[in-house]
């Protein structure tokens, strides 16, 4: 029984090496149409040559700096696009901070034209109804629109 084991190892290896000095032939030919063909099988063509294959081995180091280069290139890519995905919500941001702003400054100065054209100013009571403010009141209204304007607009 173990001979039959290592009998059929010994076969195994043998193909296994017969195979690999096979695999290292390499045909070329060109046919009467002027086509280059390649084989791993000679062809019989007049044209034909065998080139030889030579194998190296790999360099394992230079490998992995290539894979940590490529690593380290989509590591920058994430954070730049990371970067500069926060850069646009925050100038998102601040822009729509500045348009309510400008909104802001418009309502205080339209607030402030009204307070100073009209003759008599009013605010609408818990009950609905209008209470008239007196001069007082209103300079203080007027004065709290110049505020706003100043706070708002600049």
């Amino acid at each position: 029984m173990k001979s039959k084991r290592i009998a059929l190892f010994c076969a195994v290896m043998a193909m296994t090496v017969a195979s690999g000095a096979m695999a290292n032939e390499i045909y070329k030919w060109t046919d009467e149409n002027g086509t280059v063909h390649y084989g791993d099988r000679p062809s019989g063509a007049s044209t034909e040559e065998r080139l030889a294959m030579t194998y190296t081995r790999t360099d394992n180091a230079a490998v992995q700096q290539r894979v940590q280069a490529r690593v380290d290139a989509t590591t920058a890519r994430r954070e730049a696009r990371s970067v500069a995905a926060a850069s646009q919500e925050e100038a998102a941001e601040q822009e729509a901070m500045a348009a309510e702003r400008a909104q802001q400054c418009d309502r205080a100065r339209a607030r402030l034209e009204t307070y100073l054209q009209s003759q008599r100013l009013y605010r609408t009571d818990e009950n609905g109804e209008r209470v008239y403010l007196d001069d007082a009141q209103r300079e203080n209204a007027r004065q709290k629109a110049e505020e706003q304007i100043t706070e708002y607009c600049s």
